[in-house]
């Protein structure tokens, strides 16, 4: 298992690690980690890990084992896999990973703007995408788009807390995703705030802290996918 510390400090860029051991696809597993593991739609950190020596191992992605608690860095092409117990200093992309964390929020001022079941989702750098369960309704792109920057620039404080599974149960309209289920097993589960009312749910990814930091935004491409969904498209201008 490793100790997630993004989940509480999405900001941290870099933390002190040892390495537990390297799985059998050649991918290194740390004690903790500042790496987000791919999941919720949001792809996995890249960065490197940076030995004593100053010897670097450049990082690809990084996932999730099996057991959903051990995060696995996966390495670059031909890089040098350092033996269990070796000390290292884990660094992010930090810029992308920023970007990542403006969208993944603005996504969620998406979900508000159309108030819809949510049928999947991606979450990219500089675009990223919703599908929508909204049968036959319209969208007004120019309306949407005014209201989504509306919601961005107000500067709203997103912040988490923790509910029981039991409590999630008992609430299910706090889920708004379809496709995705919140991450469950530990008993608990985390949901992100944004403001006093304007948007409450299950997500275990990486956000910033005020809606402000996201900037302003652009619509992309509105396709109709099968019958029912409309996929909508969002870029970061900067």
């Amino acid at each position: 298992m490793t100790t997630p510390l993004f989940r509480d400090d999405a900001y941290l860029r870099t933390c002190e690690a040892e390495v537990t051991g390297i799985n059998e696809r050649g991918g290194i597993v740390l004690d903790r980690s500042v790496f987000y593991a791919t999941g919720g739609g949001q792809p996995g950190d890249s960065g490197t890990l940076e030995l004593e020596d100053g010897t670097k191992i450049e990082i690809a992605t990084t996932v999730y084992d099996d057991d959903k608690k051990t995060i696995v860095h996966v390495p670059s092409e031909g890089q040098h896999l350092p033996a269990a117990g070796t000390k290292v200093t884990a660094h992010l992309d930090w810029a992308r990973r920023y970007r990542l964390m403006r969208m993944h929020t603005a996504l969620h001022l998406l979900s508000v703007a159309l108030p819809f079941p949510v049928t999947g989702g991606q979450i990219g750098d500089p675009e990223g995408r919703l599908d929508f369960d909204m049968g036959e309704e319209t969208i007004d792109r120019e309306a949407l788009l005014e209201k989504l920057n509306a919601l961005a620039s107000g500067d709203h404080e997103v912040t988490t807390q923790w509910i029981t599974d039991e409590e999630l149960d008992a609430n299910p309209g706090l889920v708004k995703t379809m496709s995705v289920k919140p991450p469950r097993g530990s008993g608990s589960v985390r949901l992100v705030r944004i403001g006093d009312d304007v948007d409450l749910q299950p997500c275990g990814g990486t956000h910033v802290t005020r809606t402000s930091e996201i900037g302003l935004l652009e619509l992309g491409k509105i396709e109709k996918k099968g019958k029912q969904n409309r996929r909508v498209r969002i870029r970061l201008t900067d």
